[in-house]
C-alpha cells in the first residue's frame, strides 16, 4: 500500500463517520443556503492575457507526512488574516485530521475572517466532500488525479462547477497530465512531491510544465523553501505556487508571501 493509499483509507473512514452526523441531504441545505463562491479562477489570473505576476495560494498546514509537526496553529483564522495582508491570492486550509491536523472548524473560522478565495485542501474521492466544501465557504477543492477514475474525475469536477466552485487538478506524472487536459481542467497543479512515496524532485515541474495548454493556470506545489525556489519556478511556466511549510515555520508570513511575489514577478518578467 502506498502512502497514498493510506490516506485515503483514513479520509473515507472519517468521512463516513461525518456522514452519520450531518446527512448529504442536510449538507446540500447547507450548501444551497451558503453565499456564492468567490471566483478562484479570476483570482489566480483568470485568462492568460490578464496573467501579468506570480500568485501565492498560501496553506494553513499544521503539519505533514512527510516532515511531522510544522506549527500548531492556535489561531488559523489569524494567520489567513496574515497571508490575506500579504497578497495572498487564495488561501488553502488543510481538512485532512489524521496526517495534517486540520478539520472543517479551521475552514470555518477562516471563512469568517477573510474575503480570500479559500480551498478546501483535502484527498476528495466522494461527492459527499464536494457538497461538504460549498456548505462550509469553499471556493475551491482539490482532485488529486492519481486517487480518482476519469469518471470521477468528470463527476467531480462537474459537480463542483455545478455549485459554483472552481476545481484544482493535482497532477504528478505526464499521463496524469493528459488526464486532466481530457478532463477540461482550468487550474493544473503539478505536485513535485511523489504522494506515494513523499519523496521530492523539484526538476519534475520543468519536465511537465511545457505539456499544460497555455490557457490553464499552472500551479507548482511542494518544494518551496526560498525566493530562489519560487523565482525557478516562475521562470519555468508556473503562474501560481502553493506553498505551506514555509509560511507556517515562518514567524513573519505576510512578509514572506510577499518576498515571494516579488522574486516570482521578476522572473516572470524576464520569462515574457
Amino acid at each position: 500500500m502506498t502512502v497514498l493509499d493510506d490516506i485515503i483509507v483514513g479520509v473515507k473512514e472519517d468521512m463516513e463517520a461525518r456522514r452519520r452526523l450531518v446527512s448529504l441531504e442536510e449538507l446540500k441545505e447547507r450548501a444551497a443556503g451558503a453565499p456564492p463562491a468567490r471566483d478562484a479562477w479570476a483570482a489566480l489570473g483568470g485568462p492568460a492575457s490578464a496573467r501579468i505576476d506570480l500568485k501565492v495560494i498560501a496553506e494553513i498546514k499544521r503539519r505533514s507526512p512527510s516532515k511531522g509537526d510544522l506549527a500548531p496553529i492556535d489561531d488559523p483564522a489569524s494567520l489567513a488574516a496574515q497571508y490575506a495582508d500579504g497578497g495572498a491570492s487564495v488561501i488553502s486550509v488543510l481538512t485532512e485530521r489524521r496526517r495534517f491536523g486540520g478539520s472543517l472548524a479551521d475552514l470555518d473560522a477562516v471563512r469568517a475572517a477573510v474575503e480570500t478565495p479559500l480551498l478546501r485542501k483535502d484527498f476528495t474521492v466522494d461527492e459527499y466532500q464536494i457538497w461538504e466544501a460549498r456548505a462550509h465557504g469553499a471556493d475551491l477543492i482539490l482532485l488529486i488525479v492519481a486517487a480518482l477514475s476519469d469518471a470521477e474525475l468528470a463527476h467531480f469536477s462537474a459537480l463542483s462547477h455545478e455549485l459554483g466552485m472552481n476545481v484544482l487538478v493535482e497532477t504528478h506524472t505526464e499521463e496524469e497530465i493528459e488526464r486532466a487536459v481530457a478532463a477540461q481542467a482550468r487550474i493544473i497543479g503539478i505536485n513535485v512531491r511523489n504522494l506515494k512515496t513523499l519523496d521530492v524532485d523539484r526538476s519534475v515541474f520543468g519536465s511537465l510544465a511545457g505539456l499544460i495548454p497555455a490557457g490553464a493556470v499552472v500551479v507548482a506545489e511542494s518544494g518551496v523553501r526560498s525566493a530562489d525556489d519560487v523565482a525557478q519556478y516562475a521562470a519555468g511556466g508556473a503562474n501560481a505556487i502553493l506553498v505551506g511549510e514555509a509560511l507556517v515555520s515562518d514567524s513573519t508570513p505576510r512578509e514572506r508571501i510577499s518576498e515571494f511575489k516579488a522574486a516570482g514577478a521578476a522572473a516572470i518578467a524576464v520569462r515574457n
